[in-house]
Order: structure tokens, then C-alpha cells, then sequence
């Protein structure tokens, strides 16, 4: 699997992003999606993540009601929309898949950077 983020950008607090992930390879359906994040100085967190064939979605605490998962079978993407972004959401994104059957997320692409301002 082969995953390539953007969307990333500098927003104000308050602001909005919708970060996308084209994803790449065969039986997508094997796979669980997911959206991390890592600030400077900290440990790479979860955001959220979803099931390639069906709408059931996981979120961190300090995404839900605010974050939103979703994925377009038909032209193989995620995405993470962000809404309500505080400063302390600023860090690199990625973009991650693990077998369904695994715990593990083996496949990650690069990281878009969100930046919010105060």
C-alpha cells in the first residue's frame, strides 16, 4: 500500500483543513485507515481511523466533534476534515494502513504540516 498526504497548510485558530491521502495498492478492503499526527518535542498520537468498506470510524478525544474521517472508494482517498483548530493541533500529519488482521500500522506516507496560529 502507498500513501501520499496534503493538504496541510498555515490557519488560523478557529479555522478549517481537509487533509487527503491518495492510497495505492491491491485489496484496499484488507486494510484499516488511519490519521496520526506528531508536534515537535512529542510522540507520534492517533486521530482517528476507519475500515476501508465500511463507515465505522475512531477517534482520540481531542478529535471528536471536531475531526472527521471519511474515505472515497472510488478514487481510493481519505480524508480528515478539521474543523474548530486550535494551536495545539499544529504537527505533521500521516497517513497509515494496517491489515485488518494485524495491530500494527505498517504503511505510512509522508506527513503535511498543519500549522494554526493563534
Amino acid at each position: 500500500v502507498q500513501l501520499q498526504a496534503s493538504g496541510g497548510g498555515l490557519v488560523q485558530a478557529g479555522g478549517s483543513l481537509r487533509l487527503s491521502c491518495a492510497v495505492s495498492g491491491r485489496t484496499l478492503s484488507m486494510y484499516i485507515m488511519g490519521w496520526f499526527r506528531q508536534a515537535p518535542g512529542k510522540e507520534r498520537e492517533f486521530v482517528s481511523s476507519i475500515t476501508w468498506t465500511t463507515t465505522g470510524a475512531n477517534y482520540a478525544d481531542f478529535a471528536k466533534g471536531r475531526f472527521t474521517i471519511s474515505r472515497d472508494r472510488a478514487n481510493d482517498t481519505l480524508y480528515l476534515e478539521m474543523n474548530s483548530l486550535k494551536p495545539e493541533d499544529t504537527a505533521a500529519y500521516y497517513c497509515a494502513a494496517r491489515r485488518r488482521t494485524g495491530s500494527q500500522y505498517n504503511y505510512w506516507g509522508p506527513g503535511t504540516q498543519v500549522t494554526v496560529s493563534s
